[in-house]
């Protein structure tokens, strides 16, 4: 079965547009667990906006998942990551000005980079993971850094879904039976929901964890986390 992880960014930036501290991003962190989650996702940056660096902190003594923390390997990130020291550390591009992820790793280009991160990182036994674009190459720069696993950017797949599933979702696949092969665990995430996770669930093989957090939070307001995380659950049963 491939895990849930919840990325609770959106109930970070819920908290900080009132200030204090509703809601609790630790005590939602704490029942999406309890009602099946298999991972937390904290994504902080660095004009912590949403997740704070120290929201990382008081998440890590109550993770008994999976703790994944995704950013750009900026000096203050790599120092946060190896103090909390979680689960997994998954390595985004992001230029500080991004609303969101937009992009992955070039992991040709930056193969010296991210193989030194990803080398510190898995000294202190750190998980490491890289957010890749959708590209054979870009798998095989990947497996020259000695990450243990990527994630597949979605955010392609998700917005022509509705328009051509089959081919939407065929580069994915490719990537995936390629990172099989070459040894790579594959993750993925970015506009996953409820509508089109089961079809990418099904058609990309050896998918080990996907994160999602926008989508999963909006549908929680209309459906209830704790009915939410369930149908993800479900939908991506083996």
């Amino acid at each position: 079965m491939t895990k849930l992880s919840v990325n609770i960014n959106k109930i970070a930036t819920l908290r900080n547009s009132r200030g204090g501290n509703v809601p609790d991003v630790v005590q939602f962190a704490v029942n999406a667990q309890r009602f099946g989650a298999q991972g937390i996702t904290i994504h902080p940056r660095p004009d912590e906006r949403h997740i704070r660096y120290q929201d990382a902190r008081d998440l890590k003594p109550i993770v008994h998942t999976e703790f994944n923390i995704e950013g750009n390997p900026i000096e203050s990130f790599i120092q946060l990551v190896l103090e909390v020291r979680p689960t997994q550390v998954t390595l985004v591009p992001d230029a500080e000005d991004a609303i969101t992820s937009n992009a992955g790793w070039d992991t040709v280009k930056h193969k010296g980079f991210l193989t030194e991160v990803i080398r510190e990182f898995q000294s202190k036994g750190i998980r490491t993971s890289i957010f890749v674009d959708p590209v054979l190459a870009q798998i095989e720069g990947a497996k020259s850094t000695g990450t243990d696993r990527i994630e597949l950017y979605t955010e392609s797949y998700a917005r022509h879904y509705g328009v051509e599933k089959q081919q939407a979702v065929a580069p994915y696949a490719a990537c995936a039976e390629l990172a099989n092969q070459l040894g790579l665990g594959v993750n993925a995430g970015h506009d996953l929901s409820l509508d089109n996770i089961a079809f990418f669930k099904q058609e990309v093989p050896g998918l080990l964890e996907v994160s999602i957090g926008h989508a999963l939070v909006a549908e929680s307001l209309y459906l209830g986390v704790e009915n939410v995380i369930q149908m993800y659950l479900h939908k991506l049963k083996d």
